[in-house]
């Protein structure tokens, strides 16, 4: 048997071979070691000049002119039409101005914005100027817009669009329970040619007294979850009991005024009455909207009642006279005149402004 012994011990006879080490290739014939090492060989033409600074890039943007938009009215249309559509003048001033406001007013907006309308004044366009918002919204916006009626003095807000259904805040509320999805509340709401929808009030003088700041939070607390936008026309009194409320969870605030001397006084008035009982910050992020009422302005200076409520305010609108917002009836936004429209587009773009930052 073999001898474990022979493995694990090292073999130190002579008899083992030593290690060679290993060989060097053969230099090839004709090869001399003293010989200097080759140059690679020198060019017959002269070297470039090198650069001082790196070169650097031709930008695209300035480079590239942008083609013209395609003009939409006017003469610039006509001629572009006539032209076989070769003769491009490009879009108006006006055209671009409103293309703006259009950017301005589809802003992204996470959750849902709560917009108060207010005014201490009666006659001075309040839930005309809730119709007409919402509806520019609406009609611009690809979510879903709710103006919320809460004049407890038998508010005319249902009667600004077609009639859909007769059912009240109050029959929404009683019914709370039994809401899980858009469709149940849509029976509850009217829906306007614009998209904007209206939540009537209670139209019993007697009842609608009763709806109080609880039943306010109950019904923007479930609105919130299917409207991303929800304006609350409220009363001309700040002391019914749903105005707390309507302050407390307002994002922002329309102070709708006239241009005359009472409007606009009544106007201050409520913002003075705002910062003293604690809605200083709401006060700044409102807009106050000059509705004109009637053709003719007046003796009063629009400009320096702009001016002065621009110093308080985060901004001011005007809104001209329109013969269809005149009516008193249901209002289609194709009806307005152009000037009314675009004065539209300026309040929604600057109520726009004040959404949420995206990502916050």
């Amino acid at each position: 048997m073999t001898d474990p012994r022979e493995f694990s011990e090292e073999r130190t006879d002579s008899t083992s071979h030593p290690q060679r080490p290993p060989r060097r290739p053969a230099a090839p014939q004709g090869y001399d070691p003293n010989l200097p090492p080759l140059q690679p060989p020198q060019s017959q033409y002269p070297p470039l000049p090198q650069p001082s600074r790196p070169r650097a890039e031709v930008p695209g943007a300035p480079v590239v002119r942008p083609p013209r938009r395609i003009p939409h009215s006017g003469w610039r249309k006509a001629l572009y039409l006539g032209s076989g559509k070769v003769i491009n003048p490009g879009e108006s001033p006006t055209e671009r101005q409103q293309r703006e406001l259009v950017a301005r007013v589809n802003q992204p907006l996470r959750g849902c914005f709560k917009i108060a309308m207010m005014s201490l004044k009666g006659g001075v366009g309040k839930t005309t100027i809730t119709t007409t918002l919402g509806s520019t919204f609406a009609s611009l916006r690809g979510d879903r817009v709710i103006a919320v009626d809460a004049n407890p003095d038998r508010g005319t807000l249902s009667q600004k669009i077609p009639i859909e259904t007769t059912a009240t805040v109050r029959h929404l509320l009683r019914d709370a329970d039994k809401v899980t999805r858009y469709s149940d509340v849509r029976a509850y709401t009217s829906q306007g040619a614009s998209r904007l929808e209206i939540l009537a009030s209670e139209q019993d003088p007697a009842v609608s007294e009763a709806f109080s700041e609880t039943d306010y939070l109950r019904t923007v607390s479930l609105l919130e979850h299917y409207y991303n936008i929800v304006l609350t026309d409220c009363g001309t009194g700040l002391m019914h009991s749903a105005m707390k409320g309507v302050l407390d969870s307002a994002d922002a605030l329309v102070v709708v005024s006239t241009g005359s001397v009472d409007g606009a006084t009544s106007a201050s008035a409520t913002i003075d009455w705002l910062d003293a009982h604690g809605y200083g910050d709401l006060v700044k992020r409102s807009i106050v909207a000059i509705n004109s009422v009637r053709p003719k302005a007046g003796s009063v200076d629009l400009d320096r009642l702009g001016a002065h409520f621009g110093a308080r305010a985060r901004a001011v609108c005007r809104i001209p006279f329109d013969p269809h917002l005149e009516e008193g009836a249901e209002i289609e936004l194709d009806r307005l005149q152009p000037a009314t429209r675009l004065a539209l587009l300026e309040l929604a773009a600057a109520m726009a402004d004040a959404f949420p930052a995206k990502g916050l």
